[in-house]
């Protein structure tokens, strides 16, 4: 067949004619046809990524089956399972709603009716207390006149246990934001490259792959990648239920333990986030106990992520695992305790990539700080942190106001949300709210919060993350950010949520809630997957784009 058979917008050119044509082919008993391939079109935007277009088109009475189930078995052949797999998770609806607002981002001049990134879990409010301590002390980046003395101590080789003043200032910072009532072994600390990295970390020395970690829902969506896709680990979702504020249960946890024994799983472990992503909650000391005696009586590890920690900014206040191990009439083999942490959203530096993993089991210690080459902090991000964490000053300072700030957007937030009839979960702590638009839903259904959601992105031009994505037990929950922007663009976020609100409001007013209380819009924003039913929400998703993420991908700038 001719070149021309596709066009430049890889599309069949004269698809009539050619269908006719190749119909009478098959008829007369021609078993194949050749057809050459323009790769400029097939691999027109990433390199070794292909979009077949026309060309899949033309794949008539079996014509075309066999060469493009050949080529793709080639791409295949040539990288590893792990790159043409599916366990990624970029192609998620978390996800998608990030690529809206990279493909129209909110302006306020530029383009004041593009989306508003509400989906960034990013603590932004307290920057210019950072700001000013920098100018006060040039000393501390040796990219500066002050600091280019120590370039050369600094620039050198260093050995992955890290600076030493690094480990000494992110304990007492640890210790501080727990109130003190803690301490912290320096040469417990193993760096990681982010949160992400600390997760990753600790799964390879804890699990082979095929065993599993139990993890309350709703979870962060990351999870699903930076726990599974490299190590082989599954996860066991521990269903939390909204008639309880998705509270986790002893009653919950034995469901998922037993339901993984009898799919024979191993299971390794629990995780839990405290405070919790996307909830915005903190489990309480009878729920910490609870936990800890259910890992202790099953044998199995416990990972805390606690990187929200110093985000509790109202009563009653944030209780880490470390504190509860050491009461007295906690029984518990501190082997099993593990802590993830990291600088990203209690200091609000996600891009210094300041992961940590704290554990009592000196072999895990060990084993992490042997792996931990693979995803360094740099030493010149170390000297910073360090001489800014040691300043006890600034650091009391700044927890305390940072909490104030959250404080005071939260409650703004919140109210704008209340004088519409929008309620949130009710939460003391994290960098966004859970918000429930149930109400909305044309049927509760996951199909139905879907739906909302795309108009919510391409109507009301915000993007937020629908529950289904943090395997929320519940449709028509929604999780939006509210710390990643300045004064002015929450004004117009909120104005945009009322709008949208009262008029639906009002379409509503005298309407059944299973009926429709908004017109579906036409648009062309794609969705990752046609339905969800029930089980799909709840297990994880194999989910992948086989190639790396832009340099402002979301898997690489969020954790959240």
């Amino acid at each position: 067949m001719s070149l021309d058979s596709v066009t430049m917008k890889n599309a069949v050119n004269r698809w009539k004619a050619m269908n006719a044509s190749l119909q009478a082919l098959k008829s007369a008993g021609v078993e194949g046809i050749m057809m050459d391939l323009w790769w400029g079109l097939v691999e027109r935007k990433v390199a070794g990524s292909y979009n077949w277009g026309g060309y899949g088109s033309v794949q008539i009475g079996g014509f075309l089956g066999g060469n493009w189930e050949m080529i793709n078995k080639n791409q295949q052949n040539l990288l590893s399972k792990m790159a043409t797999g599916n366990g990624h998770g970029e192609n998620s609806p978390y996800f998608d709603g990030w690529k809206a607002f990279e493909d129209n981002p909110f302006h306020p001049t530029k383009n004041p009716h593009g989306v508003i990134q509400m989906g960034l879990a990013e603590n932004q409010l307290s920057f210019d207390l950072v700001e000013t301590w920098l100018m006060k002390n040039p000393e501390a980046s040796i990219c500066t006149p002050g600091g280019v003395n120590d370039f050369r101590d600094i620039a050198i080789f260093q050995d992955y246990h890290g600076l030493t003043k690094f480990r000494n200032a992110v304990a007492n910072f640890m210790e501080k934001v727990r109130g003190n009532r803690v301490r912290f072994d320096p040469d417990r600390i193993v760096m990681s490259g982010g949160a992400t990295g600390a997760h990753e970390m600790t799964v390879f020395c804890l699990a082979d792959p095929g065993d599993a970690f139990l993890v309350p829902t709703p979870y962060y969506p990351g999870f699903d990648r930076d726990l599974r896709w490299r190590t082989g680990a599954q996860l066991v979702p521990v269903v939390c239920e909204r008639s309880n504020d998705f509270k986790v249960t002893r009653e919950a946890l034995e469901a998922a333990y037993k339901s993984a024994q009898e799919a024979n799983i191993r299971v390794k472990g629990l995780l839990i986030t405290n405070p919790s992503n996307p909830l915005g909650t903190i489990l309480d000391r009878e729920t910490l106990r609870m936990v800890v005696s259910f890992i202790n009586e099953k044998s199995i590890h416990l990972v805390c992520d606690e990187i929200y920690a110093a985000t509790v900014f109202t009563q009653p206040g944030f209780i880490s695992i470390a504190e509860i191990i050491q009461e007295k009439e906690i029984e518990c083999n501190h082997d099993l305790i593990h802590i993830v942490y990291s600088l990203s959203k209690d200091l609000g530096f996600p891009g210094f990539r300041a992961g940590i993993v704290y554990s009592y089991n000196d072999a895990v210690v060990s084993c992490c700080r042997k792996m931990s080459s693979f995803g360094l902090v740099s030493s010149q991000t170390q000297h910073l942190i360090a001489s800014m964490l040691s300043d006890d000053e600034f650091v009391n300072k700044f927890i305390a106001e940072s909490a104030n700030r959250l404080a005071t957007r939260h409650k703004v937030f919140t109210t704008g949300l209340a004088k519409v009839g929008i309620s949130c979960l009710q939460s003391n702590a994290g960098l966004f709210v859970w918000m429930d638009l149930h109400h909305l839903l044309k049927e509760q259904t996951f199909e139905a919060e879907m739906a909302l959601w795309k108009v919510i992105i391409d109507e009301v031009k915000l993007n937020v993350s629908p529950g289904s994505s943090f395997h929320c037990s519940a449709p028509g929950w929604f999780r939006v950010c509210f710390a990643n922007m300045d004064d002015q663009t929450m004004d117009v976020a909120l104005t945009r949520i009322e709008s949208f609100a009262v008029q639906n409001n009002e379409t509503c007013t005298t309407v059944p809630m299973k009926r429709q209380c908004w017109q579906k819009p036409q648009n062309n924003l794609r969705l990752s997957f046609k339905s969800r039913r029930m089980d799909d929400i709840m297990m994880p998703q194999c989910l992948m784009s086989p190639h790396s993420p832009l340099a402002q991908s979301p898997l690489v700038r969020a954790r959240n």
